[in-house]
Protein backbone atom coordinates (compact mmCIF):
# COMPACT_ATOMS: atom_id res chain seq x y z
CA UNK A 1 0.00 0.00 0.00
CA UNK A 2 1.46 3.46 -0.84
CA UNK A 3 1.06 6.62 1.89
CA UNK A 4 -0.21 9.74 0.10
CA UNK A 5 2.89 11.84 0.22
CA UNK A 6 4.30 13.78 -2.76
CA UNK A 7 7.64 13.50 -0.52
CA UNK A 8 7.72 10.18 1.09
CA UNK A 9 7.69 6.45 0.16
CA UNK A 10 6.26 3.98 2.91
CA UNK A 11 9.83 2.08 2.07
CA UNK A 12 11.52 4.80 3.72
CA UNK A 13 9.12 4.02 7.23
CA UNK A 14 9.89 0.47 6.94
CA UNK A 15 11.98 -1.10 9.46
CA UNK A 16 15.78 -1.44 8.85
CA UNK A 17 15.64 -5.18 9.91
CA UNK A 18 13.90 -6.51 6.23
CA UNK A 19 10.76 -7.66 8.53
CA UNK A 20 7.95 -5.95 6.41
CA UNK A 21 6.67 -4.03 9.38
CA UNK A 22 5.73 -0.82 7.38
CA UNK A 23 3.19 1.49 9.92
CA UNK A 24 2.98 5.32 9.08
CA UNK A 25 1.28 7.26 11.58
CA UNK A 26 -0.58 10.44 9.41
CA UNK A 27 0.06 12.72 11.94
CA UNK A 28 3.87 12.04 11.54
CA UNK A 29 3.30 12.35 7.39
CA UNK A 30 1.45 15.43 7.88
CA UNK A 31 4.81 17.00 10.40
CA UNK A 32 7.29 15.98 7.96
CA UNK A 33 5.67 16.65 4.71
CA UNK A 34 5.04 20.60 6.38
CA UNK A 35 9.04 20.28 7.31
CA UNK A 36 9.79 19.21 3.72
CA UNK A 37 8.03 22.25 2.63
CA UNK A 38 9.44 24.68 5.23
CA UNK A 39 12.89 24.25 4.23
CA UNK A 40 12.47 22.95 0.86
CA UNK A 41 14.86 20.00 1.07
CA UNK A 42 14.68 16.68 1.38
CA UNK A 43 14.19 15.24 4.17
CA UNK A 44 15.93 11.62 5.05
CA UNK A 45 14.60 9.34 7.30
CA UNK A 46 17.38 7.44 9.64
CA UNK A 47 15.12 5.26 11.15
CA UNK A 48 11.18 5.04 11.19
CA UNK A 49 9.08 2.53 12.63
CA UNK A 50 10.47 -0.29 14.06
CA UNK A 51 9.62 -4.04 15.03
CA UNK A 52 10.43 -5.09 18.91
CA UNK A 53 13.51 -7.23 17.59
CA UNK A 54 14.67 -4.33 16.05
CA UNK A 55 14.16 -1.76 18.63
CA UNK A 56 15.53 -3.83 21.08
CA UNK A 57 18.73 -4.56 18.92
CA UNK A 58 19.48 -0.57 18.34
CA UNK A 59 18.87 -0.09 21.94
CA UNK A 60 15.16 1.73 21.90
CA UNK A 61 13.32 2.51 24.71
CA UNK A 62 10.28 0.06 25.59
CA UNK A 63 7.69 2.38 24.78
CA UNK A 64 9.54 4.07 22.04
CA UNK A 65 6.98 6.00 19.37
CA UNK A 66 8.98 3.85 16.79
CA UNK A 67 7.38 0.79 17.74
CA UNK A 68 3.87 2.38 16.57
CA UNK A 69 4.91 3.80 13.82
CA UNK A 70 4.48 7.05 15.00
CA UNK A 71 8.18 8.40 15.04
CA UNK A 72 11.00 9.23 12.71
CA UNK A 73 14.86 10.23 13.31
CA UNK A 74 15.70 12.61 10.02
CA UNK A 75 17.61 15.07 8.68
CA UNK A 76 17.31 17.28 6.33
CA UNK A 77 19.30 17.96 3.14
CA UNK A 78 21.64 21.17 4.07
CA UNK A 79 20.03 21.90 7.59
CA UNK A 80 21.53 21.38 11.06
CA UNK A 81 20.00 19.44 13.15
CA UNK A 82 19.87 21.91 15.68
CA UNK A 83 18.38 23.81 13.36
CA UNK A 84 15.44 21.54 12.36
CA UNK A 85 15.05 21.19 16.01
CA UNK A 86 14.50 24.57 16.43
CA UNK A 87 11.86 24.85 13.89
CA UNK A 88 9.92 21.89 15.42
CA UNK A 89 10.33 23.33 19.10
CA UNK A 90 8.95 26.74 17.41
CA UNK A 91 5.76 25.32 15.67
CA UNK A 92 4.99 22.65 17.84
CA UNK A 93 5.65 24.27 21.44
CA UNK A 94 3.19 22.23 23.39
CA UNK A 95 3.29 18.80 21.68
CA UNK A 96 5.09 16.02 20.32
CA UNK A 97 8.62 14.27 20.94
CA UNK A 98 11.47 16.61 20.14
CA UNK A 99 14.79 14.88 20.85
CA UNK A 100 18.37 16.02 19.33
CA UNK A 101 20.93 14.00 18.34
CA UNK A 102 24.37 14.26 16.53
CA UNK A 103 23.69 14.97 13.12
CA UNK A 104 19.90 13.97 13.21
CA UNK A 105 16.83 14.90 14.71
CA UNK A 106 14.41 12.75 16.32
CA UNK A 107 10.46 13.43 15.90
CA UNK A 108 7.56 11.68 17.27
CA UNK A 109 3.57 12.16 17.44
CA UNK A 110 3.21 11.54 21.52
CA UNK A 111 0.46 12.66 23.04
CA UNK A 112 1.60 15.45 25.29
CA UNK A 113 5.32 17.01 25.46
CA UNK A 114 9.03 15.74 25.72
CA UNK A 115 12.08 17.08 24.81
CA UNK A 116 15.76 16.03 24.83
CA UNK A 117 19.06 16.08 24.17
CA UNK A 118 20.89 12.95 23.73
CA UNK A 119 24.62 14.89 21.60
Amino acid sequence: MTIPSEYFSREEFACKCGCGYDTVDAELLDVLTRLREYWGQPVFLNSGCRCPIHNKKVNGGHHSQHLVGRAADIRVQGVTSDDVAEWLERVFPNKYGIGRYKGRTHIDTRRGKARWDAR
